[in-house]
This record gives structure tokens, C-alpha cells and sequence, in this order.
């Protein structure tokens, strides 16, 4: 027999792990009793742990043991209905039949789901535009089906960039598509205000962008559910524009692991429902066949039972001011410690996540020395702090100035040294840059003649790092 001559994966390229599942794989193998992970966005309660609704509790009583028969394609009729209801209760839309509603694979899959139809739509959407920054999904998923994704600015001096994303929609090739954030953006926690809504709907309707609008928080920002969609029913009902609505029931039911979301499409008239209906099938039926029944199951007996869906909005409430009283905190502890820089932003920002600002060479750092965790772009997820660890803004306070101040990107400061007078400790993503570049930096009074025999290369504890020792005299080096 033969051998086989060549593989067929001999020319396939490496694609580099998700940095947000690898920032949680390097937690779980800590086992610092002392590390915190800010990284990955799922609730815990005050003693960091995660949290089963009360509500989501009792629904799982009530549902027993129901078996696992297969699903219609397009999910769990009761599931639709109960979630098209909550969200859509008091618009024309739902009352004049105009909504195509189909389970999903939570939100990402609802996502696929809204870029699949506008393609089988033949709709002429060929650009979609996402914030930048974004999720790191969308830009992956919309690419993947074949969109040419446009990115527009949308945070500028640890704000919302207005100008910034108002000017790129403006300028945005009619029949694009926007993939808007509902309420809590991720990752930014920087949302517009209602009046920049209105002007951001409005310059959406003139140019003919049609709305994909990721709605993954909706009651887990303020509280209120109707409060946080606010956006979505000025855009289908005070404008009467079309849109997806992708929905997702992960943070603001805790079913994180059922994967449980719904895409409802609003469209201009009853007429057009039942052709919008026929290729979301199609498109979910040439992804997933049809949608796993248990966690729908569970949101829809919570949404349809009147005593539990009290009891969820109460849920609401519990989840979303304790992450605005931890922003509060760790302000607050800033604050007091008196840590350089502005930290207003922290509580400016709302829902799960943030940014704090602090540069990848302080995040580093907070990982290898002080066993805290997040994702490189110093967004933090806020439901990962409790009253037991919020005092890590020691921690923050503790970090060299000079990472923020100068930014020196490959070149990375981070700590000063005492084995002997004005030597400062470098780290280097390479050991290959170490040898291409030698940096620059202002150090102690010496002959020029010694500063190549104060060069000293130490192993660190990060897998590519090299500690660089350098003594220099009042000069700079490139």
C-alpha cells in the first residue's frame, strides 16, 4: 500500500487562539488563591461565584423532565413568542403582525443568522459597519459570510468618539449595513445618549443602512429592560425603519453554557413576513439544522409565568447595581489612593464591561506579579469585582507612571530596580528584539565606556520575555 503522498493540510496556516478564551485558560491554571479574572464576561456574585437566578431556579423545577425531541427548525414556538412579546409588547410591529422571529445559538448565532438573510436577500448590502473598537466576533463573522467590513471610530479620550462615528455613517456607501450596540457597548461601556441616537437613526434612514442591532444586555445595563431597548424601538417605531434584532439570553438569564438567543426581523409589511420567515430557516437550517431545546425551554417558562417574570426583573436589578456599585468602588479606591490620572471614565462607562486605559506592559505585569486578569486592551468585565478584591486598585496604583505616559509599544517598562543607583528594568516581547534593538532611556552618571558592560540579559517568568538591564549616562540610545 502506498504511502500518501502529500496532506491536505500541508499548506494550512496557524490561526491564533481567541485572546479572551486564552486570558480565562491561564486563570483556571493559576492557583494563586489570590487571582481575580477580569477577563471573561460572565456574572459573579459577591463571593465570586457564579450566580443561577432565582428565577432561572424555580423555572427549572417547573420544567422537569420534558425530554430532548428534536425542534422545528426555527426553535421553540413558546420561546419565540414569550421573547418577540418582551421585547416588541407595545410596538405596531408586533401588533400588526411584521416580525420574522427564529432561536438562535445565542447571539452569535443570531448575528449569522441576520448576515446570512440580508445575503439570500440579495439586498445589495455588501459593507457593514462595526465600531471600532468592537467585539472581536463581529468583525470575524460578518468577514467570514463575505462582507466587507468598514470600521468606524467610535471611542477617542476614553469616550464616545460622536464626531468620530457620526462622520463615518455620513460617509458609508448607501445599502450598507450597521451592526449597532443596543445599550452596554462592548467593549468600550460607552454608549450615546438618546439625542445622539436620534441623530445616528437619522443619518441611518437618509443613507438606507440597514440596522443589525446586537442586543446582548438588554436589562443587564440599568436594570430595566424597556429602559435599555429604548434605542431599538425609537429605530423600528419612531422612525418605522427595518432591522434585526439579535437577541441573546446569556448575561441577563445567566444561561451562558445554553447558548440561548433569537433573531427577530422587522419588516415593512405583513406581506414580506412570511418570505423573511422561509430564509431564516433555510439559513439556519444549512447551519445548525435546528436549535437545543433546554435552555429555551428555561426562558421561556420565566417569560411566561407572570410570578417569575417578576422575579427576573428583580434579577435584573440585583445584577446590574451591584456591577454599578463595584465601578463605584474601585473609582472610589483610585481615588484615595491617590493614583495618577483621571479615573472619571470608570464610572462614566456602563453594563458588564470598561476600559481603564492602562497600557499591555501594566497588564502584563498585573497578571505575572499580582495575579490579575484581563484581556490586553484593558477592558475589564466589572462582574468580576467584589468587596473582597476591589482593594487590586493597590495594584493599579502600584504600576510604573512612565507605561502610559510614553507608550513605547514593543519597548515596555515595567518596574525600577534597586541593585544599583537609576538602572531601569525593561521588558521586551522578544528575546529577537532584544537583539535588533538596543531602546533608549536616560540613565546614571558613568563613563560612556561602561554602558556596554552594564548590558545584562535575565530570564522572566512570561514564556517570551527577557528582563533588559541598561546603564547609561545621560544620553539616549536607538
Amino acid at each position: 500500500m502506498s504511502a500518501q503522498q502529500h496532506s491536505a493540510f500541508g499548506a494550512a496556516e496557524y490561526i491564533p487562539p481567541d485572546p479572551i478564551f486564552e486570558v480565562t485558560k491561564r486563570f483556571n491554571a493559576d492557583k494563586s488563591p489570590q487571582k481575580v479574572n477580569l477577563g471573561q464576561g460572565t456574572y459573579r456574585d459577591e463571593n465570586a461565584k457564579p450566580w443561577v437566578l432565582p428565577s432561572v431556579k424555580e423555572a427549572e423545577k417547573l420544567i422537569g423532565n420534558a425530554g430532548d425531541e428534536y425542534l422545528p427548525i426555527e426553535g421553540l414556538q413558546s420561546f419565540r413568542d414569550e421573547a418577540t412579546k418582551l421585547l416588541f409588547h407595545d410596538t405596531s410591529a408586533l401588533k400588526e403582525n411584521r416580525i420574522a422571529s427564529c432561536q438562535s445559538i445565542s447571539g452569535t448565532g443570531s448575528l449569522l443568522l441576520a448576515g446570512l438573510v440580508l445575503r439570500k436577500a440579495n439586498s445589495g448590502n455588501e459593507n457593514i459597519i462595526i465600531t471600532d473598537p468592537t467585539w472581536s466576533n463581529h468583525d470575524l463573522l460578518f468577514k467570514e459570510i463575505g462582507f466587507n467590513v468598514v470600521k468606524a471610530p467610535y471611542y477617542k479620550d476614553r469616550s464616545f468618539d460622536y464626531e468620530g462615528y457620526i462622520g463615518a455613517l455620513k460617509k458609508a456607501d448607501k445599502r450598507s449595513a450597521v451592526v449597532l450596540h443596543a445599550c452596554a457597548h462592548n467593549p468600550t461601556g460607552c454608549d450615546p445618549t438618546r439625542d445622539q441616537w436620534k441623530e445616528i437613526a437619522a443619518v441611518i434612514k437618509e443613507n438606507g443602512i440597514f440596522p443589525i442591532i446586537d442586543s446582548a444586555y438588554l436589562g443587564f445595563n440599568s436594570g430595566n429592560y424597556d429602559e435599555d431597548a429604548w434605542a431599538i424601538k425609537y429605530i423600528i417605531e419612531d422612525l418605522g425603519l427595518e432591522a434585526a434584532i439579535c437577541m441573546s439570553f446569556a448575561k441577563n438569564m445567566g444561561l451562558y453554557g445554553e447558548r440561548v438567543g433569537l433573531i427577530a426581523i422587522v419588516i415593512k409589511s405583513e406581506d414580506a413576513k412570511r418570505t423573511v420567515f422561509s430564509l431564516l430557516q433555510n439559513a439556519q437550517r444549512q447551519t445548525v439544522s435546528n436549535p437545543p431545546v433546554y435552555g429555551a425551554r428555561i426562558a421561556a417558562t420565566v417569560l411566561g409565568n407572570s410570578e417569575l417574570l417578576k422575579q427576573w426583573h428583580q434579577d435584573l436589578v440585583t445584577m446590574s447595581s451591584r456591577i454599578r456599585s463595584m465601578r463605584k468602588k474601585l473609582y472610589d479606591e483610585l481615588v484615595r489612593l491617590g493614583t495618577p490620572g483621571d479615573w472619571s471614565h470608570i464610572v462614566n462607562q456602563t453594563g458588564m464591561f470598561g476600559y481603564t486605559g492602562i497600557s499591555k506592559p501594566q497588564i502584563e505585569r498585573l497578571e505575572e506579579q499580582y495575579h490579575i486578569y484581563m484581556a490586553n486592551t484593558s477592558r475589564i468585565s466589572l462582574a468580576g469585582l467584589n468587596d473582597h478584591n476591589v482593594e487590586l486598585a493597590r495594584n493599579v496604583h502600584s504600576l510604573p507612571e512612565r507605561c502610559t505616559e510614553h507608550g513605547f509599544g514593543d519597548f515596555q517598562e515595567t518596574t525600577r530596580q534597586s541593585v544599583m543607583p537609576q538602572i531601569i528594568s525593561f521588558s521586551c516581547v522578544s528575546s529577537n528584539w532584544v537583539s535588533s534593538k538596543a531602546g533608549f532611556f536616560v540613565g546614571a552618571p558613568g563613563p560612556s565606556s561602561t554602558i556596554n558592560e552594564q548590558i545584562t540579559d535575565l530570564e522572566t517568568p512570561h514564556r517570551t520575555s527577557r528582563m533588559l538591564l541598561r546603564y547609561f549616562e545621560n544620553m539616549h540610545i536607538t
